[in-house]
């Protein structure tokens, strides 16, 4: 009998623990890349923020450095350690995160009020639009705006410099970004290193610094100031934008590599940061103009700019590629019309790119580049957006709590509402910006906000619409079997929303050419409330007649339809068709106005633009081309 001892040391053991240590060191420098790219840029800017606004005449006490980096430093601890590597972490959906997987999640619950679950979810998505949007500009112009200390005479070139590189980075999108991710990591591990290694350097210098552990400093801070310290308070929040990504790339990378990476290395690097930057103006009051750069030696300041450029362009590329999983979830969950989607990668199903999310963005951010024109200007714009969806993240998890885990409200407000109220606390801070540019994320979401509730009320009220032209399919079957028509050969795939009414394909096939194909199937997509569906899970056939079955083919909403892939999955379970050669009809709809009934006449101009920029069922589904027929019919909203 072998002991516990001799079992572990067994070859095939062995093999597979170590392909598991393997696979988990991997993930978690990918995740050192991709995740923690935004948060870990924030010294660039964070720091800097929050002391010129405590500044008077250009200077700054000890006593309110040591509150600023207190502020800092427990932020850091209870909204980015507890509140998302420790708690949010554990509330996902079959393994993925992100606002609008806690939304599906906490629909499972059977919430009395869906359409305020579905409102907040519509609020944190426009928000991390409005994100994904500044997260980029303010990065990467934070960076560049290093160029100035390296010779004053660069200092005209960093905003147009800054336009190039973000124009090359959103224009290499379409070509994915498997093979640069695997730079990422790598990339990124040396920041957090060097910025690390740079803070031990100052707070040897100025052991002082390490007062600001003491959360003492921070109250008295908030307590001594007035309104001043909201002023602060909204530029301390800079410090933690990037936490909501730790929770929206969990499917990517996993809770234990993500908690891990954050609090092995990201978190003790920034802390260290932050505190030799402190040490730094401690020792000379002067450098509060850009503590981070004048914390490098004077020979490594060209390639700190470098590396730090290197590093914001990882971060910018985290959002953008978030930003795309956040579009597919919201077409899946129809908060958006259907958008041409790409696979760039034959291996990671969730590399995709999505062209007009991604020109739409880069729209977006060179306008606000040249809005601003510089990141401390653009700061004041960013807080919002990022404070907007960690409130809405903290409620949706309040009823996770007390809905799915079935734990009770009073448990759930116990454990959230600390995190809520400092949130509210950061909301309150920076809407003081909204005039001085915070507007611009609040405009931005609520035109996005307009549109997706927009893209909801029309498709449910043409829902209803459609359905009473309709003929339902078990009658519609009856009638074939009275009155059967003409069969030719092959196989025919019709299209539908809703199984359980006949296709307009189908029926207008029927009533117009005569004739029905030996083998046709109706085929409906449905969007599962989980991010993935197993293979084996995916199909359910119902044989309607001896010539006709519906086909029900079930997506999560991190997935991407592919219906031939489907047909093929069907004919291995049975299913008598030749998905190669079958044609596939599909419904066109052409949205006219009708005044007077459904949507309010505002709003109709909005929800017809939207169908028109809709991809159509054949891009979208991956359907074949040329073997594609569409139908029309018209509908009025």
């Amino acid at each position: 009998m072998l002991s516990k001892a001799s079992l572990s040391d067994l070859p095939g053991d062995s093999h597979e623990s170590e392909d598991r240590r393997h696979r988990f060191w991997i993930l978690m420098l990918g995740c050192i890349g991709v995740v923690y790219g935004d948060i870990g840029t924030s010294p660039l800017y964070a720091f800097r923020e929050a002391a010129l606004q405590a500044a008077t005449n250009g200077t700054v006490t000890r006593v309110e450095i040591l509150g600023i980096l207190s502020m800092i430093l427990w932020s850091l601890t209870i909204i980015v350690t507890f509140k998302y590597v420790l708690f949010l972490l554990r509330a996902d959906n079959r393994g993925e995160g992100g606002i609008l997987s806690l939304m599906a999640l906490v629909q499972k619950g059977g919430l009395k009020h869906p359409l305020l679950l579905m409102a907040l979810g519509m609020v944190g998505a426009a928000l991390f639009y409005g994100d994904s949007i500044i997260t980029p500009a303010i990065s990467v112009l934070s960076a560049v705006e290093g160029l100035g200390l390296v010779t004053p005479a660069l200092e005209h070139a960093v905003l147009p410099l800054s336009a190039l590189i973000l124009t090359f980075l959103f224009m290499a999108q379409r070509h994915g970004t498997a093979s640069v991710s695997l730079l990422f990591g790598p990339v990124m591990l040396i920041w957090f290193l060097v910025i690390g290694g740079l803070g031990v350097f100052w707070i040897v210098r100025v052991p002082e610094v390490l007062l600001s552990f003491n959360p003492y400093y921070a109250i008295f801070f908030t307590t001594h100031h007035g309104i001043l310290s909201l002023v602060v308070i909204g530029a301390v929040l800079l410090a933690v934008t990037g936490a909501e990504a730790l929770y929206a790339d969990l499917g990517h990378f996993g809770r234990k590599p993500i908690q891990t990476a954050w609090l092995g290395l990201v978190f003790p690097c920034l802390m260290l940061n932050y505190l030799g930057q402190g040490a730094l103006v401690l020792n000379d009051p002067q450098t509060i103009e850009n503590p981070f750069y004048l914390m490098v030696p004077q020979g490594g300041l060209l390639p700190m700019v470098l590396l730090a450029t290197a590093a914001t362009i990882i971060a910018s590329q985290a959002v953008i590629t978030g930003a795309y999983s956040l579009t597919r979830q919201a077409i899946q969950m129809n908060l958006f019309p259907r958008m041409e989607i790409r696979h760039t990668s034959e291996t990671e199903a969730g590399q995709i790119y999505i062209p007009k999310v991604n020109w739409f963005l880069l729209l977006g951010v060179l306008f606000l580049c040249f809005m601003f024109r510089d990141s401390s200007t653009l700061a004041s714009a960013y807080g919002i957006a990022v404070t907007g969806t960690m409130i809405v993240s903290s409620l949706m998890s309040m009823a996770a709590i007390s809905k799915v885990w079935h734990k009770g409200w009073l448990l759930a407000c116990t454990v959230v509402m600390p995190f809520l109220a400092i949130e509210i606390v950061f909301m309150g801070a920076n809407m003081l910006k909204v005039f001085q540019g915070g507007f611009v994320p609040l405009l931005f979401a609520g035109i996005l906000i307009l549109f997706m509730q927009t893209w909801v009320a029309g498709s449910r009220y043409l829902f209803k619409q459609a359905k009473k032209k309709t003929v339902y399919l078990s009658d519609f079957v009856e009638t074939l079997d009275r009155a059967p028509p003409l069969r030719v050969g092959g196989t025919a795939v019709f299209l539908t929303s809703d199984p359980s009414v006949a296709p307009v394909a189908l029926t207008r096939n029927v009533h117009f050419n005569k004739v029905l194909h030996e083998k046709s199937v109706v085929l409906t997509i449905v969007t599962a409330q989980m991010p993935r569906i197993p293979d084996g899970q995916r199909i359910t056939i119902e044989h309607l007649s001896s010539f006709l079955s519906l086909v029900i083919v079930s997506y999560g909403f991190m997935e991407s339809p592919d219906v031939p892939r489907a047909l093929a999955l069907a004919r291995r379970q049975g299913l008598d068709i030749d998905e190669t050669q079958a044609l596939y009809f599909v419904g066109h709809r052409t949205i006219v106005r009708h005044t007077g009934h459904g949507l309010p006449s505002w709003q109709e101009p909005i929800y017809i633009l939207l169908a028109k920029t809709a991809a159509t069922a054949s891009d979208y589904y991956r359907l074949p081309h040329d073997r594609v027929f569409e139908v029309g019919m018209h509908l009025g909203v």
